[in-house]
């Protein structure tokens, strides 16, 4: 099977294609110039140049692949210029879709994200027919994972082979940018996190999120979502597990969301704005954060075989890694 491999130098593409891998499969990977390829150590795969807002620049290696798995992504909670988000992860994903169904590539796997689905202040589990549309999106990744996600439902309308997955909130080792989610591992860690506001997520081992990716393009159905999720859990309680792995303290203050709301503006007013640079603060985040984003994987246990496993391993490994690898002091 020759798959051709987006985003493979992040977090979750880095995990997938260690998941192609190990079932054989054939591999090119579609890197930038500037890509850091520290993620691929190890990995048998081609290493193709290109941009994914400059299609020709890879077309001859996407021409003769079976498989698009395609899980690039700009995947930030704050950018000063938004239009370049949209470009990469909307405009990128029409373009990629149209090029694979021109070429006759027989399956698209796309990556898209449990920001999509219809969340709740109160709490409710929600899955993937939980009513929502483009006005429950909360800032510009979620704006733009959406307006993708379409792209690719209507690719699999038109006949396309095209399989939607949604991931929740991947964790495990790898996470070298970090993501917002290895953020929060690396602040705890460094002992930057006084506080917590009431909310919640939905942890996954990344693993189990690279495992389907390879599973679901003899199971699932096209233009189809389907949740990979793990364990719903408050904030405050992922906390206190990485307090019982670490021994570093939980915090114990609560923080109203109106409070966070007040510091996001001014921390992203401040550090934003005024010193260009990105804050650690912001105020798309603490909105998101109003909703808890706990969410349901039935329909990917009783359709794909999908596995909802404990995340306790995962991330266990994810701090061992960022210590391992400098972004903490070691234990």
């Amino acid at each position: 099977m020759d798959v051709f491999l987006t985003g493979a130098t992040g977090f979750v593409g880095s995990h997938i294609a260690r998941a192609f891998a190990s079932q054989g499969a054939r591999l090119r990977l579609l890197v930038r110039p500037t890509s850091r390829l520290d993620n691929l150590a190890g990995v048998p795969a081609e290493t193709v140049i290109g941009d994914l807002l400059n299609p020709d620049s890879f077309r001859a290696a996407l021409g003769d692949c079976e498989v698009l798995a395609h899980v690039a992504a700009d995947y930030r909670l704050w950018v000063r210029e938004p239009k370049a988000m949209y470009a990469a992860n909307v405009d990128g994903t029409r373009n990629l879709l149209a090029m694979a169904r021109d070429l006759g590539v027989a399956k698209v796997v796309y990556t898209s994200s449990v920001a999509t689905m219809g969340f709740r202040e109160d709490g409710t589990i929600v899955d993937e027919n939980t009513p929502v549309s483009l006005d429950d999106m909360i800032g510009h990744y979620k704006r733009s994972k959406y307006l993708a996600e379409q792209e690719a439902i209507s690719a699999a309308r038109n006949g396309q082979h095209v399989i939607v997955l949604n991931p929740t909130t991947p964790i495990g080792p790898n996470d070298i940018k970090p993501t917002p989610t290895g953020q929060i591992v690396v602040d705890f860690l460094n002992r930057k996190f006084p506080a917590y506001v009431d909310t919640g997520l939905n942890l996954v081992d990344v693993g189990e999120v690279a495992r389907m990716h390879v599973e679901a393009l003899n199971r699932a159905r096209p233009g189809e979502r389907y949740i990979l999720g793990g364990e719903n859990f408050s904030l405050k309680q992922i906390l206190d597990k990485m307090s019982a792995i670490t021994g570093i303290p939980s915090p114990t203050v609560e923080v109203p969301h109106a409070v966070a709301m007040a510091f996001a503006f001014f921390d992203e007013m401040f550090t934003g704005r005024l010193r260009r640079k990105e804050p650690r603060a912001t105020v798309e985040a603490a909105r998101m954060g109003k909703k808890k984003m706990f969410a349901s994987s039935a329909k990917a246990e009783r359709e794909l075989g999908f596995r909802i496993v404990p995340v306790y391993s995962a991330l266990r490994a994810a701090i061992d890694w960022f210590r391992a690898h400098g972004y903490a002091p070691a234990s």
